[in-house]
């Protein structure tokens, strides 16, 4: 079963882990961290600073688990006017299984129901048509082009956000 989790500091060295773990599988198709952030200093700055945003809810960062293991992340950040932006990613042992579908349905719901978001933007870069697989079948369309540090990319919005979205396929939550 997938569940996402707000995140908490306790959830750092298994993040860490799934971020070092897939750095290179997520090079391919979104921009790299950089090297500062995979070491222990660097990682845990940067998860200190994402509590703090999360606290002052500009941001609500979560964590994926299937069967208590963390398999991904999906966030919204910068969170104002009943919108945020929708970030994803899946580690590559669980690509290819309708797990970010899944995922970004289940947060759909989340961001509507608990956190009263009305709409959601995202963006993706063009080498990455599984992801634009991902948002059209949640609902999101491509509203523009845009680049990622500088790679292609389009913009998508969501603008029917509700808590009773349809589960994808493999949903449990």
């Amino acid at each position: 079963m997938l569940t996402l989790e707000r995140l908490r500091a306790d959830h750092a060295d298994a993040l860490l882990a799934f971020e070092r773990e897939n750095r290179a599988y997520f090079a391919r198709t979104v921009p790299d961290r950089g090297d500062a952030y995979f070491t222990p200093a660097g990682f845990a700055a940067r998860h200190r600073a994402l509590l703090d945003e999360q606290d002052a809810r500009v941001c609500h960062f979560h964590v994926l688990l299937e069967e208590d293991v963390l398999i991904g992340r999906v966030n919204l950040m910068d969170v104002a006017d009943g919108s945020a932006e929708l970030g994803y990613r899946v580690g590559e042992r669980a690509a290819g299984r309708g797990v970010a579908t899944a995922a970004v349905a289940q947060m759909c719901r989340l961001a509507a129901a608990d956190y009263g978001l009305t709409s959601l933007t995202a963006r993706t870069t063009l080498d990455n048509p599984a992801s634009m697989k991902v948002l059209t079948r949640n609902g999101f369309t491509p509203v523009g082009d845009t680049t990622l540090s500088g790679r292609p990319g389009l913009r998508y919005v969501c603008r029917e956000l509700a808590p009773t979205l349809p589960q994808a396929p493999g949903n449990k939550g």
